[in-house]
């Protein structure tokens, strides 16, 4: 059981850190929150700054990894102490799957030169097929 739990708070953590740096965070928040109970509030805070944290990092990758790896130590502790939020974080990231990109969707890098960002960058476009793209 305990493999379980810390597979599960592992997706948990991977799935939330990398929901903290998309538009999408918002809507998420605080369904990540109620998975630590009373400790709501304070968590939410805390992941508001992971999430600046993580907005401002040179290196994201970096702050990614680090930021999963505390994350995934708290939803073990949290599923450990309240078995129903492991069955509230299944729903959680079942759903989100479900509204995630669609099995064989493909994707594209883009890489942008000429000046400096500090914020996300989205382009979209189609991929057919034959791997084609269209913007």
């Amino acid at each position: 059981m305990e493999a379980e739990l810390v597979a599960l708070a592992t997706s948990g953590a991977t799935t939330l850190v990398g929901l903290m740096v998309t538009e999408v965070w918002s809507e998420v928040r605080g369904r990540f929150g109620a998975l630590f109970g009373r400790r709501r509030e304070t968590v939410c805070e805390d992941m508001d700054a992971v999430r600046e944290e993580l907005i401002a990092a040179e290196d994201r990758e970096a702050a990614m990894a680090g930021a999963e790896a505390e994350w995934t130590a708290r939803l073990r502790r949290a599923l450990a102490a309240d078995p129903a939020a492991a069955d509230q974080l299944r729903s959680l990231l079942d759903e989100l799957q479900q509204h995630g990109p669609q099995p064989g969707a493909g994707s594209a890098n883009a890489t942008i030169t000429g000046g400096t960002f500090h914020q996300s960058v989205v382009q979209i476009g189609r991929i057919d097929q034959a791997g084609d793209v269209t913007f």
